[in-house]
């Protein structure tokens, strides 16, 4: 754990004493009704439940509408006082399995405009492999998921492991959200699992990999 600081930047010393993370993503009315996909809202919360985070997606209308999913965007953190914390930004890049070059990648800043940490897709032509880096492209975690994406009730588990061993540290969960909420919207929820003395920027960067996760799998792509 040598590459974990002690050192926090403004807005993130909600995740100083942290080791689980809840995201609910919120219900648009306009989707539902219109079945065309609208900018995302999350609610971040500790595991008692107490909100700490409120995430809004921000893009382009042409290309939610061309692109779908797999559109570029920023999501913007906020805490309870309403004082933007996060910013996270995904470019539009290719999110084929048969396609290894310009995989999926998410920039992660904060304050706004610095860069704290990087999300890298990895190519696996079966299962969605992702590399966290720090600020300096120094890779820190390595997240895999499951060949099958389809829950069936069941939780879908990524899991958290460090770089240089196999030895699972944590994980990222979409948990099931009833059979009328996953048939007819994309209402999700996730967990996220770390240890509790992982460096703040990096538990931030694996919370941006979970927008990310929703983005390319559990969103409706036209």
């Amino acid at each position: 754990m040598s590459k974990y600081s002690t050192d926090c930047p403004p807005g993130l010393e909600h995740l100083l004493e942290v080791d689980r993370l809840l995201i609910h993503q919120q219900l648009e009315i306009l989707e539902v009704v219109f079945g065309h996909e609208t900018e995302n809202k999350y609610e971040v919360k500790n595991k008692i439940g107490q909100q700490i985070y409120f995430a809004t997606e921000k893009s382009n209308f042409c290309c939610k509408i061309i692109c779908g999913s797999r559109r570029a965007f920023e999501i913007h953190l906020m805490d309870n006082m309403g004082t933007e914390v996060i910013c996270m930004k995904r470019t539009l890049r290719c999110q084929s399995c048969w396609c290894p070059c310009c995989l999926q990648k998410l920039e992660v800043q904060a304050p706004p405009g610095e860069p704290i940490g990087y999300v890298i897709q990895k190519w696996h032509p079966c299962l969605p492999k992702f590399v966290i880096q720090d600020k300096n492209k120094v890779a820190i975690l390595k997240v895999r998921g499951p060949c099958c994406l389809s829950s069936c009730g069941q939780p879908i588990k990524f899991k958290i492991q460090g770089f240089d061993a196999s030895k699972t540290i944590g994980k990222i969960t979409k948990n099931w959200s009833g059979i009328f909420t996953e048939a007819f919207t994309d209402i999700d929820n996730f967990e996220i699992d770390f240890p509790m003395v992982l460096d703040v920027r990096i538990k931030t960067a694996l919370l941006g990999l979970c927008f990310l996760i929703d983005y390319m799998y559990f969103e409706t792509t036209p």
